[in-house]
């Protein structure tokens, strides 16, 4: 048995004074926390996997635009509750530009970050209609979602569509919301963790049993025309972002500036309602709302009561990028593409060290490479091979952290640097030596 690059003496400590008793759960937060301290204690590079953060520069017509809004003295002002009215119209813009649909002005909302917007919609859509008090995730997905649900008090469902594409969808579906209780429907696409993509025929499944038993779907773009597989950029012209919006008119879209221009740190984003979901007037939701509309609950009231706002520069800034891409002066694809070109190199390095990919098709068609891929490896527990690789310098979480049911590794490839790949190498060659099938 080969020596380890990390002392196993070192990981196993460190997990221990941090409390976790199961490594299988353990939080993003605390993964990282683990390998700062073993790279800190060893000397020795970690191949850092486990964070979802964008590993490239700010898009600069963003930047540009913000220090400008901010040099204007924009600063000093309180952004309206509606959202600054250019960025509006932008929003509009760009959804029509590459998704092909049309939402007015008034229905595309900036958020800080579609974290407080899936926050805020989780408010809106629980308190609509009486009785429907669940919301069911599609997952895996991002588990702070689940969180924000705790924290409100509401309920969930959660199933692992691992086992349900394509056909088998609609019934899994319809089990839950023949309930009556399910309020929302949540996924995102591409997914975050399994990078999976939601195929035209799901979603008209999700949409045509959306409008059935009226429940609202709130689909997650946090990662926007990043499935690679095909060419998103150009605005105004197909192909575009699939989305459940072409097959129901109960949905709000969750557009985030995060991963697509690399704006996380200004928390910058929009939600985007229909038009007939906006003006909609649920009898719970006026009763409760001096018989404001859905739309006007959601920025007048829960918007409101959060933040009193979005940061007004940061409006700015996205405005500009939504106008910039839409008129074709900024290909943001162009930008992002590396990560895909990323997750293509490691899942070679893995795959030739008898790792697998969990989450590999989106049904009959390989799955794309992207920000995030899922691996496992056989014989191993999510928990074991996740605290296994600590020892080779590697970290990443587990999929069971994300509401999966499979043994495996969520792999984020957006912190890689070129040198890395010569260590993957390396190192999951031992791992293979020291761990044979």
């Amino acid at each position: 048995m080969k020596p380890t690059p990390i002392k196993k003496e070192i990981v196993d400590t460190l997990i221990e004074s941090l409390g976790i008793k199961d490594f299988a759960k353990a939080t993003i937060r605390e993964v990282k926390q683990v390998a700062a301290k073993a790279e800190k204690e060893s000397g020795v590079e970690y191949i850092k996997m486990e964070m979802g953060i964008p590993g490239l520069p700010a898009a600069k017509v963003g930047v540009d635009a913000q220090i400008k809004a901010l040099q204007d003295g924009i600063a000093h002002s309180y952004p309206d509750i509606q959202g600054y009215p250019e960025l509006k119209k932008q929003a509009s813009r760009f959804v029509k530009a590459f998704i092909n649909v049309d939402i007015a002005s008034e229905g595309c909302v900036p958020v800080c970050g579609s974290m407080q917007g899936t926050f805020a919609s989780f408010l809106t859509c629980s308190q609509a209609t009486k009785g429907k008090d669940t919301v069911l995730f599609i997952d895996p997905g991002f588990p702070v979602q689940k969180m924000q649900l705790q924290v409100q008090g509401v309920k969930y469902e959660t199933f692992d569509v691992y086992d349900f594409r394509g056909d088998k969808l609609g019934a899994k579906l319809e089990s839950y919301l023949s309930t009556g209780k399910i309020c929302a429907i949540v996924y995102s696409n591409p997914n975050n963790p399994a990078w999976i993509c939601m195929t035209e025929q799901e979603l008209q499944t999700i949409g045509t049993l959306a409008t059935k038993y009226d429940a609202i779907v709130m689909e997650d773009l946090a990662y926007f025309a990043m499935d690679f597989r095909q060419d998103l950029s150009t605005p105004f012209q197909a192909p575009y972002q699939p989305t459940v919006a072409h097959y129901t008119d109960n949905y709000m879209l969750l557009i985030s500036g995060s991963k697509a221009f690399s704006y996380a740190g200004e928390r910058i984003g929009v939600v985007c309602i229909s038009d007939k979901l906006f003006h909609r007037h649920f009898p719970d939701l006026a009763n409760r709302y001096e018989g404001l509309p859905f739309g006007l609950v959601f920025s007048t009231r829960m918007l409101y009561a959060l933040s009193s706002g979005t940061s007004h520069s940061a409006q700015y800034a996205l405005a500009a990028l939504f106008r910039a891409a839409c008129d074709g002066e900024y290909r943001f694809r162009d930008d992002i593409k590396v990560y895909g070109e990323r997750a293509h190199k490691l899942k070679e390095i893995f795959c030739r060290h008898n790792f697998y990919i969990v989450y590999d098709k989106d049904l009959d068609k390989p799955i794309a490479d992207g920000f995030y891929f899922t691996i496992g490896y056989p014989g191993m527990t999510s928990g074991e091979l996740a605290r296994e690789l600590m020892y080779y310098g590697v970290s990443a979480i587990c999929l069971i952290t994300t509401g999966s049911h499979q043994e495996g590794l969520r792999v984020c490839t957006s912190f890689i640097e070129d040198h890395q790949y010569d260590q993957l190498e390396e190192r999951m060659a031992i791992f293979a030596e020291n761990n044979p099938r």
